[in-house]
């Protein structure tokens, strides 16, 4: 059988392309998309800058009754505790009202935080890249092109070891059950593929969003753990809510993956909050 060849995701001039689109949409979930640009409208009206659609839904892979739908949400001002309430509350209804969606995640922020110069290689890089407009002004426009480098590698995903204290509290409060276990499972899953990928992301020289490809990426500069990072993305993809796995993230993966990006990459640079 022939090698699976990767797309690096990389335009000519070497810098990462925007993945997603409006129309890659896939026809079960543009009903779902459709009511959260109109709900959004409604519910934050003039304090709405813009808002994006980032994740499988926009690439094109979402599967109905397995994938979430990921909105970033971006105020003119930064949020209050109403704003988040608010979209909090938007997502909750379009979760319990469309069944091919298995939950709704909403980033929000205000336009001076994601246009800032703390935030020109995180969040700035993430809407750049990973996010597809869906109401008002692109904010695209005004950040640069993004080479997949160690400096895009340090202020993405350099954090993990400020990161796991908190994952280890999650874990510890959880009651254990399944429903309360399985979302822990898939987070942490996808977080850790994800840091595994931009860990070998400059010297692969390329950018994808794939969690199966990003763990053979992985795997091939670190064979040690490839099976460990294989796992984890099957888990991005189909969780289950085993304490099992948990543990092992916060225990032996989390802290060597930490340990190991700081050593290669650095720390990401502190932020205001």
């Amino acid at each position: 059988m022939a090698e699976k060849v990767l797309s690096k995701g990389l335009d000519p001039q070497g810098c990462i392309e925007r993945e997603g689109s409006l129309g890659r949409v896939p026809h079960a979930f543009r009903p779902v998309v459709a009511a959260a640009r109109d709900r959004l409208l409604h519910v934050l009206g003039a304090r709405l800058h813009s808002a994006y659609l980032y994740g499988s839904i926009p690439r094109g892979t979402a599967r109905v009754g397995r994938s979430d739908l990921d909105l970033l949400v971006a105020l003119r001002e930064e949020p209050a505790d109403a704003d988040r309430d608010a979209v909090r509350a938007l997502g909750e209804a379009l979760d319990a009202e469309f069944p091919q969606i298995d939950g709704v995640g909403t980033l929000l922020h205000g336009r001076a935080r994601l246009l800032s110069d703390a935030e020109t290689y995180d969040l700035g890089w993430f809407v750049a890249c990973l996010c597809t407009p869906l109401l008002g002004e692109d904010l695209a426009e005004y950040l640069p092109r993004y080479r997949p480098d160690s400096r895009l590698a340090r202020e993405t995903n350099g954090d993990l070891a400020l990161l796991l204290p908190r994952w280890r509290e999650r874990v510890a409060a959880a009651d254990g059950t399944e429903t309360a276990l399985r979302p822990l499972v898939r987070f942490m899953s996808r977080h850790l593929v994800r840091t595994g990928f931009t860990l070998v992301m400059p010297r692969w020289n390329g950018w994808t969003s794939d969690l199966a490809d990003m763990a053979e990426i992985f795997g091939a500069y670190y064979p040690e753990r490839a099976g460990q990072v294989r796992a984890a993305a099957v888990r991005g993809r189909e969780p289950i809510g085993d304490p099992a796995v948990l543990r092992s993230y916060v225990d032996d993966l989390g802290p060597w993956l930490a340990d190991e990006y700081t050593r290669v990459h650095g720390v990401k640079s502190p932020r205001p909050d």
